[in-house]
């Protein structure tokens, strides 16, 4: 494939990215980072309540002529099952043999629900399957190379124990998803499950052997600047700092993430804009997310920096909505008025700026669109909570 082929395939896969952002309501970063994450040739972790299993099918569903795998697990979820059930006509016959199609073992890519209730007995080889892309036969016979690209697995929680922990350490990226919070997302989100039969969206496709080129070569040659070595050391560096200590591997798989990033966005190179899908990679809790966050953008841009400051204001004054569930219309009016009214619009103008900005400089957008969303959500809470609008007419207000 040459240069030209693996920039089509490039835009092939940005314009999925678009058609399935707008399919999937605020899931705009959710969805880049896992076609990110997947030309990394690595796996993902999905944690939160919501549109998990359709939007990995969606996006795997692209890959023409992929094998794609999914499963439910529980605590008793038998390696069998997962990698090949016993083949019964041939152990009448007196042959042990497990049937491989349609399992683990054969698929591109696989979509692993409740990840960490695997169960004891088919821990090894998930580990193995993750790590080595291998699975060892029942009967003890030679280990079979799996052509899986990779996996996309999810969480309503956080590990318990041991045994999910290894699980959990091998899931380069990690992504939290939560409801939607702009109410009038929601309410599109209502009007599309009782309006007509819609419109066939636009579909996207591309190759399995376009993909594997691009995870294998295409990806890989992304040249990595010594001005980007420099700041990964100088990341880390700061989050040691804040006690917030990776391992090595993980470290060195992140820079392939950092080469995909900028492999998708159609450039020979790596540049500091690549660095925010860090923010996926280097926190073990949730609450250690924010921290990375900042410490990442700090290196990208000062613009992002600023967003995250404004995101704090934003996120005081939900927390403050909140606290006021109950009160009376005139006491939520009066807050409006007094409050929230003003310092919502202030930061909207000044993302505005910022996003300008950085647009003008070059420098990634991303956090900032983010904070915007963060920022619309909340007023829109605030019109339609406080001031009694109807969510459908929000839209129009923002």
């Amino acid at each position: 494939m040459d240069a030209h082929d693996a920039q089509g395939t490039a835009k092939r896969l940005r314009a999925i990215g678009d058609e399935l952002s707008d399919r999937f309501y605020e899931r705009d970063d959710v969805v880049r980072t896992l076609v990110v994450t997947l030309l990394a040739g690595q796996h993902s972790l999905v944690l939160g309540p919501t549109a998990k299993s359709e939007l990995a099918r969606e996006l795997t569903g692209r890959v023409e002529g992929a094998a794609y795998w999914e499963i439910l697990l529980s605590k008793f979820t038998a390696p069998t099952r997962m990698f090949g059930p016993i083949d019964v006509a041939a152990l009448a016959r007196g042959e042990y043999r497990q049937v491989y199609d349609g399992r683990a073992t054969t698929a591109h890519v696989a979509f692993i629900d409740e990840i960490f209730k695997c169960s004891t007995a088919a821990l090894n080889e998930t580990l193995g399957y993750l790590n080595e892309r291998i699975y060892h036969p029942e009967n003890g016979g030679e280990p079979i190379r799996c052509p899986l690209i990779g996996a996309i697995t999810a969480s309503n929680e956080l590990p318990v124990g041991e045994d999910s922990a290894a699980i959990y350490d091998r899931l380069l990226v990690r992504i939290e998803v939560g409801y939607l919070e702009d109410p009038s997302n929601f309410a599109a989100l209502v009007r599309s499950a009782v309006g007509g039969r819609p419109a066939a969206p636009a579909r996207t496709t591309i190759e399995l052997a376009d993909l594997r080129h691009a995870v294998t070569e295409a990806v890989p040659a992304v040249d990595v600047p010594d001005a980007i070595v420099d700041a990964v050391c100088t990341l880390r560096a700061a989050l040691r700092r804040r006690e917030l200590v990776a391992s090595d591997r993980r470290w060195r798989q992140a820079v392939g993430l950092l080469q995909a990033s900028a492999y998708l966005d159609g450039r020979p190179e790596v540049a500091e804009a690549d660095l925010s899908v860090l923010t996926h990679v280097l926190w073990d809790s949730p609450a250690q997310r924010p921290t990375v966050e900042r410490e990442v953008l700090h290196l990208v841009n000062p613009d992002a920096k600023e967003a995250l400051d404004l995101a704090d204001t934003i996120e005081e004054l939900e927390a403050q909505l909140d606290a006021m569930a109950g009160q009376s219309r005139e006491a939520l009016s009066e807050w409006v008025i007094k409050q929230a009214h003003n310092k919502l619009a202030m930061a909207g103008k000044r993302l505005e700026k910022l996003r300008e900005e950085a647009a003008s400089a070059g420098r990634s957008t991303a956090a900032i669109d983010r904070v915007t969303g963060r920022q619309r959500a909340v007023r829109a809470r605030v019109l339609t909570e406080a001031l009694g609008m109807d969510a459908s007419m929000v839209q129009a207000q923002l």
